[in-house]
């Protein structure tokens, strides 16, 4: 029996339908009840989704949060509204709700003991991934997700192959938590965690902070990954007891009324924290990984990411040179704006302006940190540079609210995410750094380190493969009534890897609740090929490059190609919380990377979208795929992803079993 990594024991923690002699490992498909489900804007979306299932009531009211946080600074009688609507059925439900300016979801979500060490923790939102800082198992869901869980309790996944992460040595002075997940998603560029959990080891965690390990977990999402996750050490529990000593002094004030009755706070607290320090969680030492990475963090040095990639790595040295102007810098988000970061920045900046022509935006991650920040002086000193200040939440991150880019504008960012559109307008160009960068960038008007701090191109980093995904050979599938045995299509090719949801559906229409499915289809592909939407056809099958879907968790981005007359898409790989969202909405994701690579061996990049009149044949029995003379083989479509093809998604499968 193969010994079980913390992915797979918290996954067997919260596992639910299984008997006491299964053992979970990688690649198994379980039922889920995590401890707490956090939906931020979208549960505006989310609740009609519950209704239309014909629920009444939460299966468990203690395990939803609802936290806004996206879209603060919209002043709006229509925004005010759905803000209203969503905390009043918060009230109806029993639900714990925080307003909006309490902060960004994530960051309350650690704050205030819901992503605790050891347990499972499932957010609509992709950056659940940041959770594993603590040793909390996070990981993305949908909104169709969602609504299963308030309804149920429960939900699918299935458990993703593990990447050990060893980091080694100590940062240099200076060196920041942000620096370490920029280097790694810049070396490690080639998909190697994607789709993966990603567990950090190593001696060099010890020297980790815990905001830095909330940052470096929060960005494996743009690595690719579903799961960051670092172990309960001593640093962990350290955190946990500094931060039960500050709410037992703040008391209970804002906090959601699921206490226990004895005047406690009902997650912090002494004793769930020695329960912990009894019981803590930890991988078996023989335990099995998929692939195991090193990085000696002694060679990591400031460098920036971008633009329009996050995997797009340049050092400091070179960029300093060509002095790139800047027109914008931020530090908001929920990756980089916690106190530390906040006093990074504001030691930079001391005593300095901002330079003309640029505006520096600032925004807490939560009201609690922008408190912490005033009142050790840094929140003052950041102002008194001439930063503008934002309410603690997403804005500019997510592309909403003042501040954006606009046509042609550079901007230096200490966001997670810089892909083209995402922060304004699509000729802009982002790059990712730390907020001392940033920073530095914001007073020097040009992307530049802070005065004094080392830079280097030298990474030591290694990989070690210990076994490879295959496909085997599958024997004839059972079809189930009213899915097809065979699919005919045109093929549409779309070469671009990495292709992110706001190039398929652009962020600024993420949160219009009401949109159509006939707005959708207009606007599918926008930002990465304006002329999509008039090339196809009903009946399509849309081939994608690799990671195709990566990004946010915007479910509209499936939503939309299936609403534009699309029967299917295939791609070398998926984004998984792309494909949870097609499947979840009965449209079909399937992987074939060898039919990829033939399309791009013949047409390269040249054209965006290329239109194949020829028509391609999907037979689901044989699980292959004939075209232009050569059959591929596919991953077989089962049973379980065929029922929810046929009820066209998961609220109708959920609906019916009520």
């Amino acid at each position: 029996m193969k010994r079980q990594n913390l992915v797979e024991k918290i996954a067997q923690r919260y596992a639910t339908d299984i008997d006491e002699s299964t053992i979970v490992h990688s690649g198994d498909y379980i039922s889920i009840q995590p401890q707490h489900i956090m939906t931020h804007d979208n549960t505006g979306a989310v609740i009609p989704k519950f209704k239309a299932i014909g629920a009444t009531e939460m299966s468990n009211p203690r395990q939803p949060v609802y936290a806004l946080d996206h879209n603060v600074q919209d002043k709006s009688d229509a925004n005010l509204a759905k803000y209203k609507k969503i905390e009043a059925f918060a009230h109806e439900m029993g639900v714990d709700f925080y307003p909006a300016g309490r902060g960004i979801g994530h960051q309350i979500m650690c704050e205030e003991g819901y992503a605790w060490p050891g347990t499972m923790m499932v957010a609509s939102d992709s950056h659940s991934n940041m959770y594993g800082g603590l040793g909390c198992l996070g990981t993305p869901i949908v909104r169709t997700d969602a609504a299963s869980i308030w309804a149920t309790g429960r939900t699918w996944w299935q458990i993703p192959p593990v990447v050990k992460c060893t980091l080694k040595g100590k940062l240099a002075r200076g060196v920041t938590g942000k620096d370490v997940i920029i280097t790694l998603c810049g070396f490690f560029n080639n998909d190697e965690v994607l789709n993966h959990a990603v567990e950090f080891a190593g001696d060099g965690i010890a020297t980790l902070s815990l905001d830095d390990r909330l940052t470096i977990a929060n960005m494996t999402t743009e690595w690719g990954a579903l799961v960051g996750l670092f172990p309960i050490d001593n640093v962990t529990i350290d955190w946990l007891k500094n931060r039960i000593s500050f709410v037992e002094k703040r008391g209970l004030a804002g906090v959601p009324s699921d206490r226990d009755g004895n005047g406690s706070h009902p997650r912090m607290n002494s004793a769930r924290l020695q329960e912990l320090i009894d019981n803590r969680p930890q991988a078996d030492s023989e335990a099995f990984y998929t692939k195991e990475l090193t990085l000696d963090l002694s060679t990591v040095s400031p460098h920036i990411s971008g633009p329009d990639h996050v995997k797009k790595m340049t050092s400091l040295t070179d960029v300093s040179q060509e002095k790139k102007r800047i027109h914008k810098a931020y530090l908001v988000s929920c990756v980089n704006s916690r106190a530390d970061d906040i006093a990074q920045a504001a030691k930079v900046v001391k005593g300095k302006k901002v330079a003309n022509g640029v505006e520096f935006y600032v925004a807490a991650a939560s009201s609690e940190v922008q408190a912490e920040a005033e009142s050790q002086g840094d929140w003052q000193t950041l102002i008194d540079s001439g930063a503008k200040i934002l309410a603690p939440g997403c804005g500019p991150c997510i592309g909403l609210g003042v501040g954006l880019l606009e046509e042609n504008e550079v901007g230096i960012s200490a966001t997670n995410r810089n892909f083209k559109g995402r922060m304004g307008a699509r000729s802009a160009e982002a790059y990712l750094a730390s907020p001392a960068v940033v920073a530095a960038s914001a007073i020097a008007g040009y992307i530049t380190a802070p005065d004094g701090m080392a830079t280097s191109d030298k990474v030591s980093a290694s990989i070690k493969t210990n076994s490879a995904d295959k496909i085997g050979v599958k024997k004839e599938i059972t079809i189930i009534d009213g899915f097809p045995a065979m699919m005919n299509g045109r093929l549409i090719f779309c070469h671009l890897d990495n292709l992110n949801t706001d190039g398929i559906y652009p962020g600024k229409y993420t949160y219009i609740d009401d949109f159509t499915p006939e707005q959708q289809a207009e606007v599918v592909m926008e930002n990465y090929d304006p002329n999509f939407g008039k090339l196809v056809k009903k009946n399509d099958i849309l081939i994608g490059g690799y990671n195709f879907g990566s990004g946010s968790s915007r479910e509209q981005a499936a939503t939309a190609l299936k609403y534009s007359g699309i029967q299917m898409v295939i791609a070398g790989s998926f984004s998984e919380t792309y494909k949870r969202n097609a499947i979840n909405n009965g449209f079909l994701a399937i992987e074939c990377p060898q039919l990829v690579d033939d399309l791009k061996t013949q047409y390269g990049n040249e054209k965006l979208t290329v239109v194949m009149e020829t028509e391609a044949t999907v037979d689901f029995v044989k699980a292959t795929l004939s075209f232009d003379g050569k059959v591929y083989n596919l991953p077989a479509v089962g049973i379980a992803a065929q029922e929810l093809i046929v009820t066209d998604g998961l609220e109708n499968w959920v609906k019916k079993r009520l």
